[in-house]
């Protein structure tokens, strides 16, 4: 899957100490992973839909003609059915192996009794639908907000407007820290990556998108913060990824102005 591609790159050649990544891994970034992972899944559902209205051509002048062109056709259709379900079943069985292994790294780190894990859950098998966004509308947040919090998200933001990148970005780390699950997290961690960026810190700003789009997909800003990962990854050398990532942009977010932008930056980085 491309987007775990995407993940293993930032986790290892984006980092200073590469050697050193997989020692110094969080309880974040096995949470990071696990996101990213089941978005991944939705991505599957487009294998089971329907591309428009079904094409079957059934001629022959008589019964037994006709007979045998649908014959034919049931065959056609059952081995492209056939390859399908074995490419499918290829995806689930290593994206089940990979949140098993995420899994038990994660209890490890969490102190608990890796003894007591249990099987686990197919992928697909009891996924339903996702879940509903946890900031639909970051510039409208509304009651559910803390004391303070919207006092000092609008104070990191001036900061950064400010172009004084490193009070920004501490801020905004220490906003996260101290309203975690806020409705304007998803903003908060991308705009921190501006600020790293401002700073020329280029892979942490491309981790703090990342964290950005995993952990909120379907945020209003997660449009660009995929961009910004992909314009990232671009100037860090990571062209590969860089296309691939810009072009998921349109994919997921298709009119949305970041989709355009994404096409401007992948003409420059040359994506085929």
């Amino acid at each position: 899957m491309r987007a775990i591609a995407l993940v293993v790159a930032l986790m290892g050649s984006l980092s200073p100490i590469a050697v050193a990544a997989q020692s110094n891994e969080t309880l974040a970034d096995i949470r990071q992973q696990l996101s990213v992972l089941y978005v991944e899944v939705q991505r599957l559902r487009r294998e089971l839909s329907t591309t428009g209205t079904p094409q079957v051509g059934v001629s022959g002048g008589s019964v037994l003609e006709r007979l045998d062109a649908i014959e034919s056709e049931v065959q056609r259709l059952t081995g492209k059915t056939e390859q399908l379900e074995f490419r499918i079943e290829e995806i689930v069985r290593d994206g089940t192996n990979r949140i098993g292994d995420l899994e038990f790294r994660l209890v490890e780190l969490e102190g608990g009794d890796v003894s007591q894990l249990g099987k686990t859950t197919t992928l697909g098998g009891d996924f339903g639908e996702l879940p509903a966004p946890v900031n639909p509308t970051p510039e409208t947040p509304g009651s559910e907000l803390a004391v303070g919090e919207e006092a000092d998200f609008q104070r990191a933001i001036a900061a950064l407007e400010a172009q004084d990148f490193q009070a920004a970005a501490d801020q905004f780390a220490s906003f996260t820290l101290s309203y975690p699950g806020s409705p304007l997290e998803a903003e908060a961690l991308l705009r921190r990556g501006e600020a790293l960026e401002g700073l020329g810190n280029q892979p942490d700003a491309a981790r703090a998108y990342l964290e950005s789009y995993s952990g909120y997909p379907q945020d209003a800003v997660a449009p660009e913060a995929l961009y910004r990962l992909g314009r990232a990854l671009g100037l860090l050398g990571q062209t590969n990824e860089a296309c691939v990532t810009l072009n998921e942009v349109g994919l997921r977010h298709p009119g949305h102005e970041f989709a355009f932008e994404a096409q401007s930056q992948m003409q420059s980085l040359g994506c085929s």
